[in-house]
Formats: C-alpha cells, sequence, structure tokens
C-alpha cells in the first residue's frame, strides 16, 4: 500500500482531519461529505478536486489518518522494546487510563470501527484495514520472538498465535468499552490481558 505526498498544512490535509473526526464520530455510512464539506470551511469544487468520491476520502483516512495512528499507538512503543511483556502491559494500562479520562472509549477504536462496519461491504475498506490488522499481528509476533531468543518469554510460546490473540484482546476491550459503556469493565478486560501476558514471561 502507497501513500502519495501532498504539501503538510494543506486544505486537502485540513479536509483529511474533517473526514476522520466525522467518520470517528457518525460511522462511515452515517458520516456526511456535506458535512465534512461545511466543517473543513471549503467547497464542493475544492473537495472533488482532492476526493473524487466518498469512498476515495474513506480510503485516504485509512492510509493516512488510522495506519499511521495505530502505528504511534501500537506499534511504536515496543518496536526496540527489550522487554516486551511489560511494555505491553504498561502501554495497555496507559491507553485505558487515557482513553477513560479523555472519554474517547466512549467512540471506541477508529481502527475496529470502520473493520466492523465496512469491511462486509466494501473490498477496498476490507483490503486496507486487514494490511494494518496484518501488520499489527505481524511486529508484534517478531517483537515477541525477539524476546524469547534473549530469554524474556518461554520459549514454547508461538509468537504469531500470541499476537494474533493479543491484538484481537485489545480490540475486544475497546469494541465493549464502547458498546457497554461501563469504565469498570473495560478496566477487568485489560487487567485480564495483563495477567495473560504475565504467562508468557520466562519463569
Amino acid at each position: 500500500m502507497t501513500t502519495a505526498r501532498h504539501p503538510p498544512g494543506s486544505l486537502r490535509d485540513k479536509i483529511l482531519a474533517v473526514a476522520f473526526r466525522e467518520f470517528y464520530v457518525h460511522g462511515f455510512q452515517g458520516g456526511s461529505v456535506n458535512r465534512i464539506i461545511a466543517s473543513a470551511g471549503t467547497t464542493k469544487g475544492a473537495f472533488f478536486h482532492h476526493f473524487k468520491n466518498k469512498n476515495e476520502i474513506g480510503y485516504a483516512v485509512i492510509d493516512e489518518t488510522i495506519g499511521p495512528l495505530m502505528k504511534r499507538r501500537w506499534l511504536a512503543p515496543i518496536a526496540d522494546s527489550v522487554a516486551v511483556v511489560t511494555d505491553l502491559q504498561a502501554m495497555v494500562r496507559t491507553l485505558i487510563k487515557q482513553d477513560l479520562k479523555s472519554g474517547s472509549y466512549l467512540k471506541g477504536c477508529p481502527l475496529n470501527n470502520l473493520a466492523q462496519e465496512m469491511s462486509p461491504l466494501d473490498e477496498g475498506f476490507r483490503k486496507r484495514l486487514n494490511a494494518i490488522y496484518a501488520l499489527w499481528r505481524e511486529s508484534l509476533a517478531a517483537a515477541l520472538s525477539r524476546e524469547a531468543k534473549t530469554g524474556g518469554i518461554r520459549r514454547e510460546v508461538a509468537a504469531s498465535a500470541a499476537a494474533a490473540f493479543i491484538v484481537a484482546a485489545q480490540m475486544g476491550i475497546w469494541g465493549s468499552a464502547k458498546n457497554s459503556r461501563n469504565p469498570e469493565l473495560m478496566h477487568q478486560a485489560g487487567a485480564q490481558l495483563c495477567h495473560y501476558l504475565d504467562s508468557l514471561a520466562a519463569k
């Protein structure tokens, strides 16, 4: 997947930022191009100069906003980690605390939201979203494998299977928190994921 480069701070960037917020709050199908245009303070002509239709801006939101956001949020903290279990636990606890404080947990995860809504409906969405999930699992599996070699994780742990479960658990925590609107449930689920991560560590 390649992403075209555009001048930072351009009108296109402004439209894209507004579109991300629109789809995060209302979903893609509920999102309105007219609201995006109005919120960005632009015109239909300018909008369609940059994006030929609603699907195209949806794809751009995935490629240029959600993908990089996921990398900063979930991948960067473990990229060079020498204590993956500990760093993952700290990351889960910190992000739960931050999202509960900001109230963003009520809107769920933008990646998971779009995957649930649009993957069954549009192949362009499904492929892009699946590529992000695949990168997440692969990066996590590589980090777990690296730590297994240094003795931090039990050698019998199947890194790919563990990574698949951890990613699914993380998305489940945010998805169930959005649905339940229950901070305590989010804390409980996060604690159980951290308990699972403890089980991976070499004793």
